[in-house]
């Protein structure tokens, strides 16, 4: 190690030992060996996930959203999975009523672009016990475009994110609604990206590498993947994207394989 003085104090930092690029290349290829093992754990946790039993929600809950009053169903959006994170946005909450919970609202600021779930099936939603008015008022003060209502009845409490945020996760079957997961406390901090998001649903990414129980949906890796304002219901793969996406991935397998 050496030794690095901190500015604007007298104490040192302990800092790794300065090397040649070769032995810096040397060093990294020796971690990511483990980097990869970490990946492929990841992908196996989350194939376990995909296999965790379901829990039918028996209860109607209510919530108010922009439009009005909606049901847990409603929050769906159509779609067969909704992601539902509960934020602390109310009254007794640090910040009330400027801010929401300074933790929520740091992964309200990581949350990506949620076209990136919808093109997967999925919906993102946000829920706080504040009223609409107070929650339009905070994504527009802070540049959230994430949907948001506001819980009514015992919805957090019966789902684990009473006293605690935390991110529910439920599939949709015709009008039936089943709990698939639940992550809460430092699990929270990793969400806000699209694959994050996609890999605690029960049907993940939805691509061909994954392993998921017969019969999930499944489309080509890249194949799906779109700009933001460019995803449109069934439609084709754009061929240029194809082109580009399949030359891509053979120069990466290529390289891998050397």
């Amino acid at each position: 190690m050496t030794s690095v003085e901190k500015a604007g104090t007298n104490a040192t930092m302990q800092t790794p030992p300065v090397v040649s690029p070769q032995d810096w290349e040397a060093a990294r290829q020796q971690l990511l060996v483990k980097e990869k093992a970490h990946t492929r754990a990841r992908d196996a946790l989350a194939a376990e996930r995909r296999r965790m039993p379901w829990m039918e929600v028996g209860k109607t809950y209510a919530f108010e959203a922009p439009s009005g009053k909606a049901s847990l169903l409603d929050l769906f959006q159509g779609r067969k999975q909704l992601i539902l994170y509960r934020a602390f946005f109310e009254p007794g909450v640090f910040g009330w009523p400027d801010h929401a919970c300074r933790g929520c609202s740091m992964v309200a600021d990581q949350v990506a672009h949620v076209a990136h779930l919808n093109a997967r099936d999925t919906t993102l939603v946000f829920a706080s016990r504040a009223p609409q008015a107070d929650i339009a008022r905070l994504k527009t003060r802070m540049g959230w475009n994430i949907p948001w209502v506001t819980i009514t009845d015992s919805f957090d409490a019966d789902f684990g994110v009473g006293e605690w945020h935390g991110t529910n996760v439920f599939y949709c079957d015709g009008e039936r609604i089943f709990r698939t997961y639940l992550i809460k406390s430092r699990g929270d901090e990793q969400m806000g990206g699209t694959w994050n998001y996609l890999d605690i649903t029960p049907l993940g990414r939805q691509e061909p590498w994954e392993d998921s129980p017969a019969g999930y949906p499944q489309s080509p890796t890249y194949k799906w993947w779109n700009w933001n304002d460019s995803y449109a219901e069934g439609a084709a793969p754009d061929k240029k994207w194809v082109e580009v996406s399949d030359a891509g991935e053979k120069a990466l397998r290529e390289k891998s394989a050397q």
